[in-house]
Parts: C-alpha cells; structure tokens; sequence
C-alpha cells in the first residue's frame, strides 16, 4: 500500500470548505474532521460537516476522527453514515472512538462513561447489520430491533471501512477484532510499531488475517506545525493544545508532535513509515489564519519530498470486511 497523506480541519466554519477543497488540488487523499457534541470549545457536528465537505470535493476519502459512537444511537448514526456514503459517492472512512476525555458530555448525553466501550462495540455491530442485507434484526444488551430495513445502502458494500482510534489495549483489541484500519495519535514511532504488533497478535487469537500496510490500514494523527525555528514550532502547537485540551502541552509537543523544518519533519515521517503508518492525518496545531499557509507550505515542501512514498489518491483501497 503507498503511502497517503490526509488533513484533519479544526472546527472552524470559515476554513472548511477552503481547506478541503485546496487539500485535494494539493494531492491529499483525505479530509477528516473531529467530533464531540460538547467540549471546552465551540465543534460542529462531525457528520454535518463532512456532508459539506462532500458536496465540495470529488476525489478524497472523508471521515471522522473519530467518531464518538457511544454517545448516539447507533441506528441514527448508521442511518446518517450511510446516506454521507451516498452523497459522497462512497468515498466515507468511519473512524470510530470511545472518547471519554470530556465526560460531561457523556452526562449531556445521558450516558454513563463506564459504559462507552461496551457501547462502541455494539454500535458498530449495529451499523454493519444494517448496512448489509435487509431485513435486519438485532438483539443487543442497549439496542434491540426486528426486520428493521434501512434504505438506502452505503455505496461502499458492507458499509464503509470502519477505523478504531485509540491507544489503549482495549481500542487495539477492538482493531484487531472489528476494524479495518487503525487510527492513534500522541504516540511515538516505537510505540506505534509496538501497538500495531498487539493488533497482529490479537488478531492471531481470534484466527482474523490481517494485513497491515495492505487492506488494513494503520493511521496516525500528527499534530504539526511548520517552521524553520524547531523551538518556535513546539512553541506554537504547545498553546494551541492548552487552549484546545486546557491541560499543559509543553513536553507533549515536543514528544508528540511533528514540528521544524520541512526536511527534519521529513525525516519524522519516514520513522513512522518504518514503524507501520500508512496515511498520515496532518493537523496542524496553528491559528486558524495560519492554516491555508501551513497547507501550502506542507504541500509545496514536504509531499514533494517523499515521492517514493506516495502513491496514487484517485480511489480509495478496497477495504477488506468482516
């Protein structure tokens, strides 16, 4: 599988739409936006948003990252992850979290924190009964419905591909049984070539072939900010992370985020590439009138430095089902 480069949009109304639509004339394969239904800052809703961004591009792969599925009924969000597969054309990546970073938006929501992983698991069992052959029943300890027929159908057969965030056991466990790809962030390259060994393992256990870099597709969310100061870039992405977590960043940015010139960011890159990512999901942890400017920097400096790495982004890969 080449290598891909996708870009997370912060929620930002007025940068959406110019920021996908110059992400895909710059060769991104992806757009993705975050989701929560309430944080320490205003957030659009993550399936909304991508509705817009749909109806704006032609070619990326769109997708949350990630989707808090505990937090809504899992036939409403099959429902709405569906019809964005539709009017997209099938070009959705369902990224699927447990959250819990905020937890009152768990008691917004009227959902105990305790319960979202077992949650999780039952809602993407859900989605992809309905996605499949109709009618569909389910009997499930939160959610129960017979002959249920949901029209009309992901584009995508099966549904989209459907990537687990997270770096817990849990989530790396969830990956190996349920998902297609897998999405982590603020971890480092040896970290991520150990999590992704836990999901062969696991994966192994429970007799499930994976293939990653193949049609399993290990992601990672890098928090960047270019700059030819390294120290002012870390800098940067440190307050940007404050204000937007409201939990001091300072030795996280510099551990964690992908920060410097283009050339030393290159290099980065081509740690996790040898670690096991294969798309990378840039998100650039600057204002938001820096963003476009970090986009075109990025595009212009480092894409065009890692020619081997990328390959074609016309279509997406053939994501492989359960």
């Amino acid at each position: 599988m080449p290598i891909r480069f996708g870009i997370e949009i912060p929620h930002c109304p007025e940068l959406l739409g110019p920021v996908a639509v110059r992400a895909e004339v710059l060769g991104f394969d992806s757009v993705w936006i975050g989701d929560h239904v309430a944080f320490h800052g205003p957030t659009l809703d993550s399936l909304a948003a991508l509705s817009y961004v749909a109806a704006l591009t032609r070619r990326v792969r769109i997708g949350p990252c990630v989707y808090l599925l505990a937090l809504r009924h899992p036939t409403v969000a099959a429902k709405l992850c569906a019809s964005l597969d539709v009017l997209s054309g099938g070009r959705v990546v369902f990224g699927v979290g447990v959250g819990g970073e905020f937890p009152r938006e768990f008691e917004a929501c009227g959902v105990p924190l305790r319960e979202r992983g077992a949650r999780v698991d039952e809602g993407i069992a859900v989605c992809r009964a309905l996605w499949g052959p109709s009618p569909a029943s389910f009997e499930g300890r939160f959610t129960r419905f017979t002959d249920v027929v949901l029209e009309p159908k992901p584009v995508q057969p099966g549904g989209p591909p459907i990537w687990i965030g997270g770096r817990s056991d849990a989530a790396l466990r969830r990956a190996a049984c349920v998902g297609n790809g897998w999405v982590s962030y603020l971890v480092t390259p040896d970290r991520f070539r150990g999590s992704l060994e836990k999901i062969e393992a696991f994966a192994r256990e429970i007799g499930r072939p994976l293939d990653p870099g193949g049609s399993f597709e290990p992601a990672h969310v890098l928090f960047t900010v270019l700059d030819e100061d390294r120290e002012s870039a870390r800098a940067t992405a440190a307050r940007y992370l404050e204000r937007q977590y409201k939990q001091p960043f300072d030795d996280l940015a510099r551990k964690y985020c992908l920060l410097g010139p283009p050339a030393a960011c290159v290099e980065r890159l081509a740690e996790f590439v040898a670690a096991g990512v294969r798309t990378f999901v840039i998100y650039f942890t600057v204002p938001a009138e820096r963003v476009l400017e970090q986009l075109e920097r990025f595009g212009s400096e480092v894409l065009t430095r890692v020619p081997d790495w990328v390959g074609p982004t016309a279509a997406p890969p053939v994501a492989w089902r359960t």
